[in-house]
Parts: structure tokens; sequence; C-alpha cells
């Protein structure tokens, strides 16, 4: 099965995303915070990273640039899912290297919609 790594600062959304994508059988790995997240993902080499944007320190928009931006993360697909529901945002996040763009709330179905679009 896939591994995804969740990256949201907000924990009950950590905690939803991560079941929601348990519950489907989904390996799960957590982050509180994009440089977290970062590290992890070198170090783990997930399938799928489904981050927020809006965190402190590092926002999940320069998590996608640095992602993109390392040999050994770079064809990692990100997923993005954040409240930040304007088309500019998620014209942005494309262009940071996000491969798909989902605002909150969300469903279970459009969560995993998004996570499978990517091959994960």
């Amino acid at each position: 099965m896939s591994t995804v790594l969740v990256v949201d600062d907000t924990p009950s959304e950590l905690e939803l995303i991560a079941s929601f994508l348990q519950d489907k059988g989904y390996i799960v790995i957590k982050a509180t915070d994009a440089q977290e997240a970062f590290s992890k993902a070198v170090e783990s080499k997930p399938d799928v990273v489904v981050t927020d944007v809006v965190m402190p320190g590092m926002s999940g928009f320069e998590l996608c640039r640095n992602l993109k931006g390392n040999p050994a993360t770079e064809k990692v697909p990100i997923v993005i899912c954040s409240s930040k529901n304007q088309e500019i945002d998620r014209l942005w996040g494309m262009k940071q290297g996000a491969d798909v763009y989902i605002t909150k709330p969300f469903t279970q179905e459009e969560l995993l919609k998004a996570v499978k679009s990517v091959g994960a």
C-alpha cells in the first residue's frame, strides 16, 4: 500500500486526514510543520505528500518548492489541502509544484480522489 506524508499544524485536521487515509489502507506519516515534513520526506520517500498551506515557519508553498528542488524528493507528488480557496491561491500552489489543490472543508471521497489522481 502507498505511504502518504500528511502535514498540518492543526492537530484535529492532521488526525482527520490521517484517519481518512488509514481507513482506506494507506500508511500515514505525520508532520506538524513544513520543516519536519521536509526532513521526513527526504528520509522516508513517501508516495505522496498532502500538505496544508498556512503553517508557522515555512508555508506549504515553500515546502512544495523545497521538495521539488531536492533530487531525493523532486518526483514525489504533492496534494495541497488548504482553507485558502481563491483561484490565485490555487494557481500559485500549482506554480510552486503542487500536483493537486483541494480546499477545506473536504470529504473523504474528495481527499481519496486527489491522492489517487497522483498515482498513490
